[in-house]
């Protein structure tokens, strides 16, 4: 009805207003009505009043529906003064609208937080987050287990439960993984991400159990080890066996006695020498395996220091020159920058480039027009140096098992070389991985 429209009533307060004005002005013309002007005065400010007030409503509606915003307040609604006219119910309905889409991206935050928190909660990799103040904000099932608390609110909770594992969590550097052993139980790998959220910077560590991993490999090395040792010793002990007891044999029927004295016959001293001689190449064979196994389990450690690329390349080239000039093989070296440098143990390292190239000089001697090249690199996130021959190639079924100790596809060899040159990788944080093509190309690459 027109009565509840906002516009007649504000016009209506208005025209009620300009008359108490004029009959005020009016009642001031006549001395004997001042105290009835008085009065009607008072009406006129109660009447400013009261318009002020009703003509604040949107003023107020929208203080209203942006507190209601501020303090995630969405049950409240806009209804109440719908009559008021075409304006109020259009506001109103976009007022009611906006609660309700927030309301709506409310529940749907809601909704991932709990979906996002059951998954955290579920995965099996511990997580830990943490900001500058050791202030925890997150922790799943799998990092209380690991830590062995139920609760922790800050990391310096952890000083007097275990030490060890504060300053693991507390300087896990971003991009690297540290080892942390706790007990016979676990043994964790600790990675480290930094944040910014909202200014604050936030560390996220995630925890890994790796033991059982550990514990198969551990298995699997043992398994392997004692069937090359199981191999070697019986290569050695059963023909030595064999030759015992058929060197017995020639000295019950050869050995004739005559007198005081025992002779033997020229045969059976020429089978007697060769079984002896026999059993001495079976034994320094022994040795020589025995000497390869221990070279390859006493490797020192390693005494770094800072070394130039080039000069680490030009030196081994020049180690390298004589015994490749007995040969055909061309022989390159490049070095993409003279500023590179390595942290290195410069004698290990020349061992293992020595030791690649001694092995693609063996692969190219029945192949026309070899070469072998060597080349250092920075790829962007590592320094390389790729040892690189165009010999025949490593067959797919042995490339995953030339890095395995005393595995070799040569007919004479100890297969420690490798082994030992990835060792020696692994001992300076690095890595020795190959590619091979058939008959095309064979690439060693040291990454640093």
């Amino acid at each position: 009805m027109i009565f509840n429209d906002f516009r007649f009533r504000i016009a209506f307060r208005t025209v009620l207003l300009g008359f108490t004005v004029s009959l005020v002005v009016f009642m001031f013309n006549r001395p004997n009505m001042f105290f009835a002007a008085g009065l009607t005065l008072l009406i006129i400010i109660f009447q400013v009043v009261e318009l002020y007030r009703f003509a604040s409503q949107t003023n107020r509606k929208l203080t209203r529906f942006l507190e209601s915003v501020k303090y995630s307040d969405f049950i409240s609604g806009f209804a109440n003064d719908n009559k008021l006219g075409k304006s109020f119910r259009e506001l109103n309905t976009a007022f009611n609208e906006v609660l309700e889409a927030f309301r709506k991206a409310r529940s749907e935050k809601e909704e991932s937080w709990q979906y996002l928190n059951t998954v955290v909660q579920q995965v099996r990799t511990g997580i830990l987050s943490f900001d500058s103040e050791g202030d925890v904000q997150l922790m799943n099932a799998n990092a209380k287990k690991f830590i062995g608390l139920p609760q922790l609110k800050n990391l310096e909770e952890l000083i007097k439960a275990n030490p060890k594992l504060y300053e693991a969590l507390k300087h896990a550097e971003p991009g690297k993984s540290t080892l942390y052993k706790s007990g016979n139980e676990f043994q964790l790998t600790i990675q480290a991400t930094e944040l910014r959220i909202r200014g604050n910077t936030v560390k996220l560590v995630t925890l890994q159990n790796i033991q059982t991993e550990l514990q198969k490999q551990e298995l699997e090395a043992w398994q392997n080890l004692t069937r090359v040792l199981r191999h070697e010793i019986m290569n050695s002990i059963t023909p030595i066996s064999s030759l015992t007891s058929t060197l017995r044999e020639i000295l019950d029927q050869d050995m004739v006695k005559k007198e005081e004295n025992y002779e033997l016959k020229t045969e059976g001293a020429e089978d007697l020498r060769e079984g002896l001689s026999t059993i001495e190449n079976r034994s320094k064979g022994l040795i020589q395996f025995i000497d390869a196994y221990r070279e390859y389990t006493s490797l020192p450690q390693p005494k770094l220091k800072t070394i130039k690329l080039k000069e680490l390349i030009d030196k081994v080239a020049s180690l390298m020159r004589p015994e490749i000039k007995k040969t055909t093989i061309a022989f390159a070296t490049t070095c993409h920058s003279e500023y590179l440098t390595l942290e290195i143990d410069e004698e290990m390292i020349e061992q293992v480039l020595i030791n690649l190239i001694k092995n693609a000089i063996e692969a190219l001697h029945q192949t026309e027009n070899g070469k072998i090249e060597v080349i250092g690199n920075y790829t962007g996130n590592a320094i390389t140096i790729e040892v690189i021959d165009n010999g025949p190639g490593i067959i797919p079924e042995a490339i995953n098992r030339i890095f395995v100790p005393f595995f070799t596809t040569k007919k004479t060899g100890s297969g420690i070389g490798l082994a030992l040159s990835r060792q020696i990788m692994q001992m300076h944080n690095g890595t020795l991985s190959v590619e091979s093509e058939l008959d095309l190309r064979t690439v060693f690459t040291l990454r640093f």
